[in-house]
């Protein structure tokens, strides 16, 4: 990985994370992309060759990302795994999610901060429910760049005429959600046709393979999102300027560039301050950019803790405890309105009640069921909140971090909704 305090420019890191139907491919996938850039131990090949032989393959490049004991048993994807290559234009990380519906929360964790996302259909199938509930999910996060991969063209004779039926309704499903970026690749994980060469069976297509697609992807700088957000996650005592002892705050930058003497608000409470001196462990910066992890200490000694947020004076966030939002409903017990429960935003926790449900996202449809009184497992729909104690928050659209939140049953501890501030 590289140093988070290096200069963005010098960074040219893809953060992809994959998402589809069971069974469409996406292991595979990631797993020949692995396979042909030369990101496998030889070890790991061994092993995988090894537990192929023992389900009478040659070799299973499914294998290379399903590593829990659950996943090889029942030749499914449970968990996100993250596997790391690279190319000589551009380096990678790229998230194997789940395909399973009762597994999608682990798919929107690792969407929440993808620069690209890469959608795998099965060519014999068609589109399915999971598939645009998918790729709704992706506009809803804001996922930057998509790429759709109709997969396993082999099973329908390599047919362009197969291929431009599926592109055409993959891209009507698109429009519809507005993302009319989307680009359709044809291909075959599992024989490598159109993942990193072109594909000679495929003579018809005439664009150009996954990989160099991902290559191609314009990547958008840390310094894009607008507006210092410092969201401070912890005080230490640092030592700054001549040998004086002063507060250190602690966190990840999460917008804009900060400078010492850049002047800053505190927020919630709205006192402003300048920063004497930016900090990480191998010394002093002239600059920090997102998403470094970094010490701030600033000009005045003041009441600063955990959960309060560091920003810039011309686009300060938005401080309130009544939040509309989009959730992403997780649990197998419904929310309805009225519901109680622990809400945890960057850096700072609250208690947050369900006061209205707006309507009910149709994800087959995008139809808006503005009579629902609840959301079930899997479902996304609009609410509003409120909270005990004032958040400080931007729109999800403008800031990824300060723009979302998840929700906590506390009775069980467990995740049961992720939320995008409208």
């Amino acid at each position: 990985m590289a140093d988070s305090h290096a200069p963005p420019e010098a960074i040219d890191l893809l953060r992809v994370a994959t998402a589809g139907s069971v069974d469409d491919g996406k292991s595979t996938l990631i797993g020949r992309l692995l396979y042909e850039t030369r990101a496998v131990f030889a070890d790991q090949l061994a092993e995988a060759r090894r537990a192929s032989r023992r389900q009478g393959d040659d070799l299973n490049l499914a294998l290379l990302t399903d590593g829990l004991r659950a996943e090889r048993e029942q030749g499914i994807t449970i968990d996100v795994a993250y596997r790391y290559f690279a190319t000589p234009r551009r380096r990678f990380v790229v998230a194997d999610t789940p395909g399973h519906a009762q597994y999608t929360r682990n798919m929107v964790t690792a969407m929440s901060t993808a620069d690209a996302a890469v959608i795998l259909l099965d060519a014999s199938r068609g589109i399915t429910e999971q598939t645009r509930r998918h790729t709704v999910l992706t506009a809803l996060l804001r996922v930057p760049h998509l790429l759709v991969c109709a997969n396993k063209l082999d099973l329908v004779g390599y047919s362009e005429e197969a291929f431009r039926m599926l592109e055409a309704e993959f891209l009507a499903f698109c429009r519809r959600i507005g993302r009319a970026d989307a680009t359709v690749i044809p291909l075959v994980a599992l024989h490598g046709d159109n993942v990193t060469a072109p594909s000679a069976r495929m003579p018809w297509y005439r664009g150009t393979p996954l990989l160099r697609a991902l290559e191609a992807v314009a990547s958008e700088p840390a310094t894009a999102v607008e507006g210092v957000r410092f969201p401070v996650q912890g005080v230490s005592h640092d030592r700054a300027g001549a040998g004086r002892p002063a507060r250190a705050y602690t966190g990840r930058l999460a917008g804009g560039i900060i400078r010492p003497g850049d002047p800053v608000v505190v927020l919630p409470a709205g006192v402003r301050t300048r920063v004497r001196a930016v900090q990480t462990f191998d010394g002093p910066l002239a600059a920090a950019a997102p998403p470094a992890s970094i010490s701030l200490v600033l000009e005045d000694e003041l009441d600063v803790g955990r959960g309060d947020l560091l920003c810039g004076l011309s686009q300060p966030a938005t401080v309130g405890q009544t939040l509309d939002a989009l959730l992403c409903w997780f649990a197998p017990t419904p929310l309805r309105p009225g519901g109680r429960y622990a809400l945890k935003h960057t850096t700072r926790s609250a208690r947050a009640l369900v006061t209205a449900l707006q309507y009910r996202l149709d994800v087959g449809t995008l139809a808006r069921d503005r009579e629902a009184r609840t959301l079930g497992l899997n479902d996304i729909g609009r609410a509003i909140l409120r909270t005990t104690t004032p958040l400080c928050y931007d729109p999800y659209e403008r800031n990824r971090t300060t723009g979302s939140f998840i929700l906590i049953d506390e009775a069980t501890n467990e995740t049961v909704a992720a939320g995008m501030i409208v």
